[in-house]
């Protein structure tokens, strides 16, 4: 029978979520959705040292923000719990005791001091110094102690920590769904620190003991691991458990394509590199965020989805339930996708696009507030004129100001092109013909004016621009016969008696 799939997003609270660990959250997501299965947040805050008050509360927001909500965590335990590992401590020291039983582990209890000289005598040769099969029973371990000695230290309290004992000239064979299979010379590898002796677990130990408890079935994870899959493949094997699949994400790369994505990339190029803005509480610094610098979740999610996979296919825009049923671990790349600033906007422009004109329209509600404005336009209309040249809801006032407060200056280069000698003549003829129409929607305004037009021998580069010009003060705008309509006859006819007025040189 095949067990559920099980995947789980397991950050440190150690300060804001990078999108790089949104981006692990969503391939997490979405493998879990494609095959009906569970998706898990675990906090891995082992490292008290550098856990940040807030974090924890920020990546459970992000995450909704996201709509990539888990399944299952904190405040939401079916039966797994707890999934803060602070919480979970009391599990690990037997487990390590049962490595140390079975003799995959051992009590080391050199101190600082004698690891540095260590390091400083191979540096001097020029070697690099590591813990494992070729000096460990050399030093002051429990593979050299008597078991008297051993526990006699134990009660001391002299501090210790266990390390695992890696194998020695073994070729361990692994595989990786991004990556295909994978050698390592065990000879290499170093005995890693598992437990302190202040009843924390290392990241490793934790790590493979949750993902056992928790019956996770793949581990999809960032590149940054993968050096550390030999020896999570070696505990499993050590413990007698059954290991998970594993999957390395490639890195994110920046803009250039040199060297992984960080924030000073972000503050530098003028972009987030986290989903929402971040207060330091040590610093009160603000970090941006996607959410505040107007990108929408759909956007993010879709951006995302493509940095390090594809579908295959020429689509690129995928609702989240499309990336769910397109999603294959094996269609991700192994090399590092590079982060492109400017088709992150492109993909919100498109979102916005689909949003609709009521909702839009609440959102710009709060800039004309924050502005002042009190207007009666209908505002879900000028929206549906001005969207599509927007990028961002912050857009819409730069893009829609003329409505709301009439011109006072005018485009000096327009004006110089557009406001000729007969202008101001034939804009107050205009006027008269606008004051006398009375159904003054767009489509009846234009055609009246187009039949005057006809009817005076005006070519239409006389007229609309310098009508343009009156009414918005520079060469921008929607159809010009649907700004008429919402500014309404009054305003219209005002606005070019005066620009007649100010332009008349």
């Amino acid at each position: 029978m095949t067990k559920k799939v099980r995947v789980r997003f397991a950050p440190s609270p150690t300060g804001p979520l990078h999108i790089g660990g949104v981006r692990t959250a969503l391939f997490n997501y979405l493998f879990a959705k494609k095959h009906g299965g569970d998706f898990i947040l675990r906090i891995e805050d082992t490292d008290q040292n550098r856990y940040v008050e807030g974090a924890e509360d920020y990546i459970i927001k992000s995450l909704n923000w996201c709509g990539i909500p888990f399944d299952e965590g904190i405040g939401k335990d079916k039966g797994y719990g707890p999934y803060r590992q602070s919480e979970r401590k009391e599990l690990y020291k037997q487990y390590a005791n049962k490595l140390i039983e079975n003799g995959w582990a051992y009590y080391a209890f050199d101190t600082a001091e004698s690891l540095d000289a260590l390091r400083a005598e191979n540096e001097a040769k020029g070697e690099t110094f590591i813990y494992n099969w070729h000096n460990r029973n050399q030093l002051a371990n429990s593979l050299t102690l008597s078991k008297e000695e051993v526990t006699q230290r134990i009660e001391n309290g002299d501090d210790f920590v266990i390390r695992f004992k890696a194998p020695q000239d073994e070729t361990l064979h692994m595989n990786d769904s991004i990556r295909g299979a994978i050698k390592i010379d065990t000879n290499i590898l170093d005995d890693k620190v598992l437990f302190k002796s202040d009843g924390m677990p290392t990241y490793h130990l934790a790590n493979i003991v949750d993902d056992h408890l928790m019956e996770i079935t793949h581990v999809i994870r960032g590149e940054e691991w993968l050096p550390s899959m030999a020896l999570h493949v070696l505990l499993y094997r050590a413990f007698g458990w059954q290991a998970p699949k594993f999957a390395h994400l490639p890195l994110i790369l920046k803009p250039t394509g040199k060297g992984k994505l960080s924030k000073r990339d972000g503050d530098k190029l003028g972009f987030p590199v986290f989903p929402l803005a971040w207060k330091d509480p040590k610093t009160n610094d603000v970090s941006r965020g996607y959410k505040e610098d107007g990108y929408l979740p759909e956007a993010v999610v879709n951006f995302l989805a493509f940095l390090g996979w594809n579908p295959g296919t020429e689509q690129e825009l995928f609702t989240l339930e499309e990336l769910v049923q397109a999603f294959e671990l094996e269609r991700v790349h192994k090399a590092g996708a590079r982060f492109d600033p400017e088709k992150t906007k492109w993909f919100n422009h498109h979102y916005l696009q689909e949003k609709s004109n009521t909702d839009l329209a609440l959102e710009f509600q709060h800039i004309l507030a924050e502005k002042n404005i009190v207007t009666d336009f209908n505002i879900e209309e000028i929206v549906g004129l001005i969207k599509e040249r927007a990028t961002f809801v912050q857009d819409f006032w730069e893009l829609s100001n003329y409505f709301f407060e009439a011109p006072q200056t005018y485009d000096a280069k327009a004006a110089k092109k557009q406001w000729k000698a007969q202008t101001p003549e034939i804009m107050t003829q205009l006027t008269q013909v606008l004051n006398d129409i009375t159904d003054f929607s767009s489509a009846n305004t234009e055609a009246v004016v187009k039949d005057w037009l006809q009817k005076e021998g005006l070519g239409f580069g006389q007229v609309m621009p310098p009508f343009r010009l009156a009414l918005v003060g520079e060469m921008k705008g929607p159809h010009l016969f649907d700004i008429t309509a919402i500014l309404g006859k009054d305003e219209t006819i005002s606005r070019i008696n005066k620009a007649v007025q100010m332009l008349n040189f």
